[in-house]
């Protein structure tokens, strides 16, 4: 696994799609930083911040994952992968340990917008913790949903445009569940809310649930990613 980790977070950077990545990323941050908190005047708007970061994860997660298996299958770099002695478990984990790195670094790098607030203002640092936690905990499960759709293509347009449709299935269901007239069916859209269950981070306080339930998103997307070469290996 530490092999495969190695080498896919150094192809961030021998790419050019680590270096969009991040542009891409440092930008739509920095934005909306400006527009959400020190635009707006008042400190309690960091939560707009990190919302509309959510929102912008829908477009930017997917181009860290696109080509994560999609390439390996376009260059048939992908048998020597499945006949290797490393495990398909190790596999995955290497590749998605390793765009969770890029992501987590690349998030670390935008915090430091933060220091305006401590600079002009007195943020609430616990909320802020808590919303960077939250953050990652959501960005893990969207990157485990591109790491599945990649192994089921070999195109990565294909790959990012199927996770972007995932992503926003899963982080727009808070926002359509409200004019849903059925109660039960409010009920079930919010149980599997990615927003929803992220708004007690958003309050500085830990919910264990939520925490539960991103970690076992997680855990099924990248089970199902090794279930698909665990098929293909045999087949």
């Amino acid at each position: 696994m530490l092999a495969i980790y190695k080498r896919e977070l150094l192809s961030y950077f021998r790419s050019p799609l680590g270096y969009v990545f991040m542009a891409i990323f440092l930008c739509f941050s920095g934005a909306l930083f400006s527009i959400a908190t020190l635009q707006k005047g008042t400190e309690s708007n960091v939560s707009y911040y990190f919302t509309y970061l959510l929102l912008s994860f829908i477009i930017v997660l997917p181009l860290l994952t696109m080509k994560l298996f999609s390439e390996e299958r376009k260059t048939k770099t992908e048998q020597l992968l499945l006949t290797s002695p490393l495990t398909l478990t190790g596999m995955v984990l290497g590749k998605f340990f390793a765009a969770f790195t890029m992501f987590a670094m690349t998030l670390a790098v935008s915090s430091v917008s933060f220091i305006s607030l401590y600079t002009y203002g007195h943020p609430n640092t616990a909320q802020l913790i808590g919303h960077m936690f939250g953050i990652l905990l959501i960005g893990a499960a969207c990157i485990s949903i591109g790491v599945f759709v990649s192994s089921l293509t070999e195109n990565q347009l294909i790959a990012a445009i199927g996770s972007m449709a995932i992503l926003l299935i899963f982080i727009m269901i808070s926002f359509v569940s409200p004019y849903i007239n059925s109660a039960w069916l409010r009920t079930i859209l919010s149980w599997v809310s990615l927003m929803d269950r992220y708004n007690a981070f958003g309050n500085g306080i830990f919910d264990f649930n939520a925490l539960l339930y991103y970690c076992s998103l997680s855990v099924v997307f990248l089970f199902l990613t090794v279930r698909v070469f665990e098929k293909r290996r045999w087949s």
